[in-house]
């Protein structure tokens, strides 16, 4: 039995399971879209995705991302903003991880130390406000 689209998701307070299942499917559409063109879409979300039923949205999403996993071999070339891995590989792990969850080492590896030295300025003013903690 389907869960109910309107019930609370624990684990992303303020969400729900359609609002959780819209994400993961616009997330697996945005990518693609980025493999397939070599370049991030902009602006991201169309607006005619909103109109779409969330279940709906995710499986044709899933539908494309795997197709697109499947034409390609994952040493292939995919462009991405993470720049020491710019292939297919890249983008099967991390919708893996979208899917199941974000490992700590990869999250501290990827998203944190990488982020935080590819984009220092950006971090400057928000690591300011912290009370003595990094």
């Amino acid at each position: 039995m389907p869960a109910n689209p309107a019930a609370p998701v624990p684990s992303c307070p303020g969400w729900s399971v359609a609002d959780l299942t819209r994400h993961v499917g616009e997330v697996y559409l945005h990518k693609t879209l980025a493999m397939r063109e070599g370049a991030e879409p902009d602006p991201w979300p169309p607006a005619e995705l909103a109109g779409e039923e969330p279940l709906a949205l995710l499986d044709r999403a899933y539908a494309g991302m795997r197709a697109e996993f499947a034409a390609r071999k994952p040493a292939d070339p995919a462009g991405s903003w993470y720049t020491p891995d710019q292939t297919l590989g890249l983008w099967i792990r991390r919708m893996t991880q979208e899917t199941v969850i974000h490992r700590i080492g990869e999250l501290l590896k990827v998203f944190v130390a990488y982020s935080v030295e590819q984009w220092c300025d950006y971090f400057t003013e928000i690591l300011a406000g912290s009370p003595g903690r990094t």
